[in-house]
């Protein structure tokens, strides 16, 4: 219903999907042999759909253009650093055959579903500087043993990708009863 319900169905291409698999792949901390596994493709299926899901909810008040495109870049960044760097986040998009605008829609996605479950759940976005402090010390981050001055940027963008991840899967989770997933092969 969240879409439009059954008259209005979402696609999601192979490609796509093979792209954003992927990214869980090079973000997987645990990364085998090959370019991603069924449980990758899983993960970005399950991300995907709950995005696609929270970016089509109604934001009170609406974001500005500016206030999204702020929000892509810095998903943008997030996502650089869950696939540790731009030039393998450039890579997997181009095995994929994902353009530029394809990889923009992609982000404006992330972006509109982070800007719903900022100002419509809970504040996710801005941690204050004592959360990040106190994280780092926790050495539960990828981060630990190195000064906070040099890291608190990137342990930022760490974070608010931890809390959007836990709370896109928990939308998810709650939300699968109500999503149908049809697998529709391309006519030959």
């Amino acid at each position: 219903p969240e879409t439009g319900g059954a008259p209005k169905p979402q696609f999601i291409f192979q490609r796509e999907l093979g792209f954003e698999a992927r990214l869980e792949a090079l973000a997987d901390p645990d990364p085998e042999p090959g370019p991603y596994r069924d449980r990758h493709v899983r993960a970005a299926l399950d991300r995907h759909i709950a995005e696609t899901l929270l970016a089509s909810l109604a934001i009170t008040p609406e974001p500005l253009p500016k206030d999204i495109a702020g929000r892509a870049e810095a998903a943008r960044a997030i996502l650089e650093q869950r696939v540790h760097g731009r030039d393998r986040l450039i890579d997997a998009a181009s095995k994929e055959g994902i353009s530029s605008d394809e990889l923009d829609a992609l982000l404006r996605r992330q972006a509109r579903a982070s800007l719903y479950l900022d100002r419509m759940v809970a504040p996710l976005l801005q941690p204050s500087l004592a959360e990040l402090r106190d994280l780092l010390r926790s050495g539960t981050t990828p981060f630990k043993d190195q000064p906070f001055d040099q890291v608190s940027q990137a342990l930022g963008r760490w974070y608010v990708g931890q809390r959007l991840a836990q709370a896109v899967e928990a939308y998810y989770l709650n939300a699968r009863a109500r999503v149908v997933i049809a697998v529709v092969k391309k006519p030959r």
